[in-house]
C-alpha cells in the first residue's frame, strides 16, 4: 500500500485539515516502532531524526517545526526500504480538531518565527508543548467537538470580558468539575493563566538603583551595587541581605519587536498594517491618517530606503503607558528608564527584524521600524524632551523667544501681538500692556540650531541620590530651558474663568494687581472703601443670577443615546457650580453647547483672537495652555489628525490596566502580569467566531442583517423597541405614505415618468394640478398596469414589484422606538420623559438645502407575501429665513412653526439623527440644530473622502473661524449689574504700592527693527492683510443685541452700546 507524502510540504499547518490528517496518519504508522522507552526518532525539521522523543511529543515538534525536507522514505517510522513513496492513501480522521481554531491560533503563533529554510534556523523553544497536549485532548469523553484548549481559552476570554473576579473563576471550575466528574480542565486560575502566558509575548524584568540612577542590565547585569552611587542593588535587613534576594526596584519592559512580528504573523491583521498604503486618501487635501501629515512625508523623502517597502512601520510613543517602578514620578531621570527601548528602536532601525508576512507565501522580509512621534500631556513632553515646561520660555515652538512676563504669583504667556504682522496698528495701541509691540515673531528655529543649544547643555549625574544626581544646579543662561540631552536624540533618524468659579477663576485678586502694575483697564482695579478692598466686577465674568442660569442651560441639555455622558448629572444642586467634569465632557460642551468654529487660516486668526483676549482677560489668565493653541494648527499639519494624536485612547486604556491590580503592595507587577494574560486573549479572540469577543461584539445599537431585496423601498426596515401597537389610518393618510413609498422608489422611475406623459397627453398643457392629479391617481394606475403584466406573464413582474402594486394593510404597525442603520431613535411623545434625546430627524432637500424635524411615529407597513416598509411620520420645522438662521456655520430654528403638514413621511432609512440645544438668546421656542454622526457609523467613499469627525466620529466642524468682539480700542470691562465684590482681606497688605521691577518683563522694551525680511512673520500673518480688513466695522452686529443661552455679556463702548456672543475654540 503507498503513502501520501504531500501534506509534508503544507506551510500554514494550523489551517490545513489534509495537514493534521497525514500527520495522525504518520503517527500511527510510527507507534509500533518507539524502543523499549517509548522513544522514537523526530523527523521534524530541529531534530533531522538526530534527537529522540516520546511518541506525543514528536506530534507537536512537527506540527510546530514542520516535517524535515528530504526525507522521502520513513524508513525510521514502519516503511519498508522498497516502498513506492510516490503514490496515495487516505489518512485517518482528523478527529475532534478538524475544525478546532486554536490550530490557526497556534499556526500564526509559531510562525512569527520566520521558515528555517528563509532565515537560518528553527527555534529551540518546547514551550508549546503544554499548548498541544491540551489541544489534542478531548474535553469530556466523547465530546468530539471541544478540545481542552479550546475550552479554557473561550472561559478566560469571558472571564476578562465580562471582569469576573479570580475568586469567581476559581469557583466556577470547581462546580464543573464536580458536575462533570471526567472534565478535562485546569484545577485554577493561576493554572489557566499560566497555560496562557505561554501564547503571550511576555517582558524583561530589569533591575533598577533605589535612586534612579542606573539599570543593572547588559554590562552592569551582574553587578550587586549600582555603578554611580554604590548603592546595594538588593534590599537589606539591619545591613545584611537575608533569605532571597529582592532588588529595589524592578523594570518591567515589553519588547516591541515580538509584538510587531506577530501583528505580521497574523493572518488577522497582516492586511491592516499597510492600510497606510493600500487605503490612503487620493485627495491631496484630505487628512484622514498621520500618512497625509507632512512630519509622514518629509521622513518619506529623507529615507527613500525605509519608505520604498510599505511593511516598514512607522511608531508613536505613549508616555503614559510606561511602568515605571515606584510611587514617584522619574522625572529628569526618565532616560535611565527608556535605556532599553532606546537601545531595541536602535536595533529596528538599523538592522531590522525577519519577519513572516502572513498575506504572502513564504513571506520573509526584513522589518525596519521608526518613531516618529510621542503621545503625552505637557508636562510628560518636558521630561521626554528635556525642554523645561516652566519659566520664562516654556513654549518649546517659539524656543527662547517665547512671549512671557511676570505677574503676581506666576508667569504670564502674554503679548501676542508681536505675531501680527509689523504695520498692523494693534501693535501701537497701548491698552493692551501699555506699552507699544516692536518685536517681530519668534524666529523658526532649525535642526542644527537646536543641536547646537543641546550641545551647550551641561550632561548631569542621573539618579536622586544626595551626593550625586540628587544635587540641584542652576541653570545657566546658555542653556535656556534645557534641562538635559534627551536619550531620543540618540536615535540614528532623530535629530474655568466663566463661571467666576472661586476654586478656578484666573480673575483672582493678584490679577487685577497686576492689571494696575502695568497701568491699564482702570476701571477694574482694587480699590479701598473704607477699613475694606474692593473688587469691581469684570463683565467677562457671569454674575450670581446668570452663573445659576448657565448651569440649569446645561442641566436642561440633552444628548443622543451613547453620544455623551448625562450632563446634569455634572451641576451642582444648588446651580452653581460644575463637578466632576472629565476632559471628554469639557470638548463636549465647548463644541457642542458652545458657539463653535473650526479654524481655516487658522495660524492668522489665531493670532488676532488671542490679541483680542489679552484686550479682554488680565495677563494671569493667559497660561502656557493658552499659548500652546497657537501651534495647534502647524501641529495638525505636520502630524495629522487629532484623533489619531490625543491621550484619549491611552487614558481609557490605563484605567483598565488598573483594574489588573489584585495585590496592591506590587502594582506594576499584577499590571504586567494581567496585560500578558490579556495580550494572549486578545489574540486568540480574532479568530472565535462562535462566542462574543471585542472584535465581534454587536455594537450598543445594532439593528441586525436585514434581507437584500431587489426593489430599494423594501429595504427600509428597522429594529423595533418597545411595545407594539397597532394603529388604522384614515384613507387620506394611506394614500399619502402609499405614494410617498412608490415615488420614493428608483426602480419605479420608468413607471412614474409614463404616468406623467399620459397625464401630459390627457390634461390640456398647463394644467396647474397635474402633480396632484399624479399624486392621487399613480397608485391605482400602478396597479392596474402591474397585474395586466402579470396576468400576461411578463418576465419583469417580480414578486416584490407585485406586491407594491398591491395596498397596505388597513392596519399598521406602530412602535415606540426602533434601530436603523445603527441609530436609535425615540417618537417625541416618549422622549420627552428620558434623559437623551433621539427624536430629532433631518432630511436633505434636491438642493442643498436641509429640512429638520421631530419624529412623531414609526409605523411599519405590510404587503402581500411577508413584505414590509417602515416610515418616519415627521411634524416639519419652518425653514424659511424667518424661522432658520445660520450664522458662523450655526443653525438655530424656531422649533414653534409647523410646515408640510401635508407631507410628513419619509422612510425610515432616510433620516439622520440630530438634536436640539435651547438658543435662548434668539427666543424661547429657538434651538441650535446638532447633526451626529454616531460611533462606528464610518462614511469613507471609494474616492478616499472621509466624514470622520476629531471628537466622536459626528459631524465635523469644518467652519471657518470668526470671532467678532467688536473695537477694542476703548471698551470699559466694569459691570454694569454688580458694582464691586468687596474682598476680605486688610486694607494695608492688598493696597500697597506698585513699584517697577525690573524682572516683570521678559524681554527688553524696545528692540531694533531689522530692514531684513523676516519669513516667519508671513507664516503667522499675511503681510498684505491691512488695517480695515482687522477691524469688524459692521454695524449692524454692533447695534444687535446678543446673549450667550440668554445671559447677557455686554461692552460699553464710547458711541453705542456693543454685544456679542463669545466663539469658543476647539480643536
Amino acid at each position: 500500500m503507498t503513502i501520501d507524502k504531500s501534506w509534508t510540504t503544507i506551510r500554514r499547518r494550523g489551517s490545513s485539515n489534509e495537514f493534521w490528517n497525514g500527520l495522525q496518519h504518520f503517527l500511527q504508522m510510527a507507534k509500533p516502532f518507539v524502543n523499549d522507552r517509548g522513544f522514537i526518532k523526530c523527523p521534524c525539521r530541529r531534530c533531522l531524526n538526530n534527537a529522540s522523543h516520546q511518541l506525543e511529543d514528536l506530534e507537536s515538534h512537527i506540527f510546530r517545526n514542520g516535517f524535515m525536507f528530504g526525507y522521502n522514505q520513513w524508513i525510521h517510522h514502519g516503511e519498508p526500504a522498497t516502498a513506492n513513496a510516490g503514490t496515495t492513501v487516505a489518512g485517518p480522521s482528523g478527529g475532534i480538531h478538524e475544525r478546532d481554531e486554536m490550530f490557526d491560533v497556534l499556526d500564526d503563533i509559531i510562525s512569527e518565527d520566520a521558515d528555517e529554510d528563509a532565515v537560518g534556523g528553527p527555534s529551540s523553544n518546547d514551550q508549546y508543548d503544554d499548548l498541544f497536549a491540551a489541544l489534542r485532548s478531548e474535553l469530556y469523553p466523547g465530546v468530539s467537538y471541544f478540545s481542552s484548549l479550546n475550552f479554557l481559552v473561550k472561559l478566560m476570554h469571558l472571564k476578562v470580558l465580562n471582569k469576573w473576579t479570580n475568586k469567581s473563576f476559581d469557583e466556577l471550575l470547581k462546580l464543573l468539575k464536580l458536575a462533570f466528574p471526567k472534565i478535562d480542565l485546569v484545577e485554577s486560575h493561576y493554572e489557566a493563566k499560566k497555560l496562557m502566558t505561554k501564547m503571550g509575548l511576555g517582558y524583561s524584568s530589569i533591575h533598577v538603583c533605589k535612586n534612579d540612577c542606573a539599570l543593572f542590565w547588559k554590562e552592569n547585569s551582574l553587578k550587586d551595587t549600582c555603578p554611580v552611587c554604590s548603592e546595594s542593588r538588593w534590599k537589606l535587613q539591619s545591613g545584611k541581605r537575608s533569605g532571597k534576594n529582592v532588588p529595589h526596584k524592578v523594570l518591567r519592559y515589553f519588547p516591541v519587536g515580538p509584538r510587531l512580528k506577530r501583528l505580521f504573523a497574523t493572518s488577522k491583521t497582516a492586511k491592516l498594517m499597510r492600510w497606510h498604503s493600500t487605503g490612503k486618501s487620493k485627495d491631496n487635501d484630505v487628512m484622514r491618517h498621520p500618512v497625509d501629515g507632512k512630519s509622514w512625508q518629509k521622513f518619506d523623502k529623507r529615507h527613500p530606503q525605509f519608505a520604498g517597502d510599505v511593511r516598514n512601520v512607522r511608531l508613536g510613543l505613549a508616555a503614559d503607558g510606561l511602568l515605571i517602578p515606584g510611587p514617584q514620578s522619574p522625572g529628569k531621570d526618565m532616560d535611565v528608564f527608556l535605556c532599553p527601548l532606546i537601545d531595541e528602536l536602535k536595533e529596528l532601525w538599523v538592522h531590522g527584524l525577519d519577519t513572516r508576512d502572513a498575506t504572502y507565501e513564504n513571506g520573509v522580509f526584513r522589518m525596519r521600524a521608526a518613531l516618529l512621534w510621542t503621545v503625552n500631556d505637557f508636562p510628560a513632553r518636558s521630561s521626554l524632551s528635556g525642554w523645561s515646561g516652566q519659566g520664562y520660555r516654556a513654549c518649546p515652538t517659539c524656543n527662547e523667544d517665547t512671549p512671557s512676563m511676570r505677574v503676581i504669583g506666576k508667569t504670564a504667556y502674554f503679548g501676542h501681538r508681536r505675531f501680527l504682522a509689523t504695520n498692523h496698528h494693534w501693535r501701537s495701541n497701548l491698552q493692551f500692556d501699555g506699552r507699544t509691540e516692536r518685536k517681530r515673531p519668534p524666529r523658526r528655529f532649525s535642526t542644527t540650531d537646536i543641536l547646537e543649544q543641546l550641545r551647550r547643555v551641561k550632561t548631569g549625574i542621573p539618579g536622586k541620590h544626595p551626593n550625586y544626581g540628587g544635587v540641584k544646579r542652576k541653570r545657566g543662561d546658555d542653556e535656556l530651558n534645557w534641562r538635559k540631552k534627551s536619550i531620543f536624540y540618540e536615535l540614528p533618524f532623530l535629530l474655568g474663568t466663566l463661571l467666576a468659579d472661586p476654586h478656578k477663576s484666573k480673575d483672582t485678586d493678584s490679577a487685577r494687581r497686576d492689571l494696575a502694575k502695568l497701568g491699564i483697564r482702570h476701571e477694574l482695579h482694587l480699590f479701598e472703601d473704607g477699613n475694606k478692598l474692593m473688587k469691581p466686577a469684570a463683565d467677562y465674568t457671569f454674575s450670581e443670577a446668570n452663573r445659576r442660569k448657565f448651569c440649569r442651560f446645561i442641566r436642561s441639555v440633552k444628548f443622543p443615546d451613547g453620544f455623551a455622558c448625562n450632563m446634569s448629572k455634572k451641576v451642582a444642586q444648588n446651580d452653581s457650580r460644575l463637578l466632576g467634569l472629565k476632559s471628554h465632557d469639557c470638548h463636549v460642551i465647548m463644541q457642542r453647547l458652545l458657539p463653535v468654529g473650526y479654524m481655516v487660516e487658522a495660524q492668522k486668526q489665531l493670532v488676532l483672537i488671542l490679541c483680542k483676549l489679552e484686550r479682554i482677560f488680565p495677563p494671569a489668565f493667559f497660561d502656557i495652555m493658552i499659548h500652546l493653541v497657537l501651534h495647534l494648527p502647524e501641529e495638525a499639519i505636520l502630524g495629522g489628525p487629532v484623533h489619531m494624536r490625543w491621550m484619549y485612547p491611552f487614558e481609557r486604556y490605563l484605567k483598565r490596566l488598573k483594574d489588573y491590580v489584585r495585590n496592591a503592595a506590587k502594582p506594576e507587577g499584577s499590571i504586567a502580569e494581567g496585560y500578558v494574560v490579556d495580550e494572549a486573549l486578545t489574540f486568540c479572540s480574532r479568530y472565535f467566531d462562535d462566542v462574543e469577543t471585542r472584535f465581534n461584539r454587536p455594537d450598543r445599537n445594532d439593528d441586525g442583517m436585514h434581507p437584500t431585496r431587489q426593489l430599494s423601498v423594501f429595504e427600509s426596515q428597522c429594529k423595533p423597541l418597545g411595545k407594539q401597537s397597532y394603529v388604522e389610518l384614515d384613507n387620506n393618510d394611506r394614500d399619502k405614505a402609499e405614494f410617498y413609498i412608490l415615488n420614493n422608489s428608483p426602480e419605479l422611475e420608468p413607471y412614474l415618468n409614463e404616468h406623467k406623459q399620459e397625464l401630459h397627453v390627457r390634461l390640456r398643457e398647463g394644467c396647474l394640478n397635474i402633480n396632484e392629479v399624479h399624486r392621487t391617481e399613480f397608485a391605482g394606475w400602478f396597479f392596474e398596469k402591474i397585474y395586466a403584466m402579470h396576468r400576461m406573464q411578463a418576465p419583469e413582474v417580480t414578486t416584490e414589484l407585485l406586491s407594491l402594486s398591491s395596498k397596505t394593510n388597513m392596519v399598521v404597525s406602530s412602535y415606540p422606538a426602533c434601530i436603523v442603520n445603527g441609530v436609535r431613535f425615540v417618537t417625541h411623545d416618549r422622549d420627552v420623559r428620558l434623559r437623551t434625546q433621539n427624536s430629532g430627524v433631518s432630511v436633505p432637500g434636491t438642493g442643498q438645502e436641509m429640512f429638520y424635524g421631530q419624529l412623531q411615529q414609526i409605523l411599519e407597513f405590510s404587503y402581500l407575501n411577508g413584505f414590509s416598509v417602515v416610515l418616519f411620520r415627521c411634524k416639519w420645522f419652518k425653514c424659511d429665513s424667518k424661522h432658520m438662521v445660520t450664522e458662523n456655520n450655526i443653525t438655530s430654528i424656531d422649533i414653534n412653526g409647523e410646515a408640510y403638514k401635508d407631507d410628513q413621511f419619509i422612510l425610515a432609512s432616510q433620516a439622520k439623527q440630530v438634536f436640539y440645544v435651547a438658543d435662548p438668546s434668539r427666543g424661547p421656542n429657538w434651538c441650535v440644530v446638532q447633526h451626529v454622526k454616531h460611533r462606528s457609523i464610518w462614511d469613507i467613499t471609494d474616492d478616499g473622502l472621509s466624514d470622520i469627525d476629531l471628537l466622536q466620529h459626528n459631524s465635523s466642524s469644518n467652519f471657518t473661524l470668526f470671532v467678532d468682539l467688536g473695537n477694542l480700542q476703548e471698551i470699559n470691562l466694569l459691570r454694569r449689574d454688580q458694582d464691586v465684590i468687596p474682598i476680605v482681606q486688610p486694607v494695608t497688605n492688598a493696597s500697597r504700592p506698585v513699584t517697577d521691577d525690573s524682572s516683570f518683563l521678559n524681554d527688553a522694551d524696545e528692540i531694533e527693527l531689522s530692514d531684513e525680511e523676516d519669513e516667519s512673520v508671513e507664516e503667522y500673518a499675511d503681510e498684505e492683510t491691512d488695517a480695515e480688513n482687522d477691524i469688524d466695522t459692521e454695524e449692524d452686529d454692533d447695534d444687535r443685541k446678543r446673549s450667550i443661552y440668554g445671559i447677557n455679556i455686554s461692552y460699553s463702548l464710547s458711541k453705542n452700546q456693543f454685544h456679542s456672543r463669545l466663539k469658543f475654540i476647539y480643536y
